[in-house]
């Protein structure tokens, strides 16, 4: 499998037409070659020097915590100015005209994971368009998705209102695209299309999952450690619109979810209950280091994925925050916290997430699981 990156630095009249124009750059610590190489130091090798780097949400080095604005700061290695495109605010989610002027092109190189929540994609859009204004030319370097390219769950948005840094554009929760697919898609009903070239992969199996390419996943992002976290991701992230912890401060994000008091022998028994396919719940008790119900032990489940395929992440996660509710609905809430830039009465975390209110509306109303799942899902659940 050769992904964008590899294809650039193995052809070499287009290296030779970027060594002579002004390139800015907008990578993260998951853009590298199959070598590790990041594409900052495989560009530079090959004589192309960046005159401007930007980084996405956690920023150029990934470091950040989620929703942690970041700084701009000086690439110690180039010299660079870094600019964030995570900063204070929704106007610095896409770059300023002064920092794209006197740039021919703007390389993006972004690894995204395959649900609409995660960041990246919407950061790659929006830079689109603020390049085209500006008449530079964007160019991503394609990467495959890690929780393959053909499986799907989940509606796209109801209501323009609710399209938000979690969900720009509407696109199925679990979208089975590339990054540079979607864009391009935005570009192509946008008008965008001469401004972008999408380099795509190639030799990629779209049935395949991250850990079975010729290379090692690298973490995008701090709490996306492992292809597997990838693949819960797509349900596990609507823990964060509720009180319950969904494991940040632990090592395995995403996998956990629970909160003090919670019984997870009761959890993970209703949630095999439902029958939904492809993994297992196993009771635990867990202690984040940091972020919701930090220091305090958690009681709750930890979510193994048994058969990929068959595993339904946004379904399964529904399911279990409707029976989490059930069991303790005087304890169980939704975020109070802005959410994205959102403050809560602009819109619920939950509402953002899912694309609806009905979800929402069926969840603290105390509906069973399979309406809570029927407002986003329309794959019919088991009997």
């Amino acid at each position: 499998m050769r992904v964008g990156l590899d294809a650039v630095l193995d052809d070499p009249k287009r290296l030779v037409a970027w060594r002579t124009s002004r390139v800015g750059l907008l990578v993260h610590p998951a853009s590298v070659t199959r070598r590790m190489q990041h594409a900052v130091d495989a560009l530079g090798e090959a004589g192309v020097r960046p005159s401007i780097l930007f980084g996405p949400e956690h920023g150029f080095g990934g470091g950040a915590q989620d929703m942690a604005q970041v700084g701009d700061e000086v690439d110690a290695r180039t010299g660079a100015r870094v600019v964030s495109l995570y900063g204070h605010g929704l106007e610095r989610l896409s770059p300023r005209a002064d920092e794209l002027a006197g740039l021919d092109l703007l390389v993006v190189d972004l690894q995204d994971v395959g649900a609409r929540y995660y960041t990246f994609v919407w950061t790659a859009l929006l830079a689109l368009r603020a390049c085209a204004k500006a008449g530079v030319r964007v160019v991503i370097l394609d990467r495959p998705n890690p929780i393959d390219g053909v499986t799907r769950e989940g509606r796209v948005h109801e209501e323009l209102r609710l399209r938000s840094f979690v969900g720009l554009e509407p696109v199925p929760i679990r979208h089975a695209m590339t990054l540079g697919e979607i864009v391009a898609l935005r570009a192509r009903v946008e008008g965008l299309s001469d401004a972008l070239e999408v380099v795509p992969i190639e030799g990629w199996d779209r049935r395949s999952y991250g850990d079975a390419w010729d290379r090692p996943f690298v973490l995008p992002s701090p709490n996306m450690p492992t292809v597997d976290t990838a693949v819960v991701y797509p349900g596990g992230c609507l823990i964060e619109a509720t009180n319950l912890s969904e494991g940040r401060g632990t090592t395995r994000p995403f996998e956990l979810c629970g909160a003090p008091g919670l019984d997870g022998c009761a959890l993970a028994a209703a949630l095999h209950a439902t029958a939904l396919p492809g993994f297992r719940a196993r009771p635990t008790t867990f202690e984040p280091t940091f972020q919701k119900h930090a220091r305090q032990v958690c009681g709750g489940v930890q979510i193994h994925v048994t058969d990929r395929r068959a595993f339904r992440p946004v379904a399964t996660y529904l399911a279990l925050l409707a029976l989490a509710r059930a069991q303790a609905p005087e304890r169980f809430g939704l975020r109070a916290e802005p959410y994205e830039y959102v403050e809560p009465q602009e819109a619920e975390a939950l509402d953002l997430l899912c694309g609806t209110t009905r979800t929402r509306q069926v969840l603290m109303a105390g509906g069973a699981w399979r309406d809570v799942v029927a407002t986003v899902c329309d794959e019919p659940v088991p009997a």
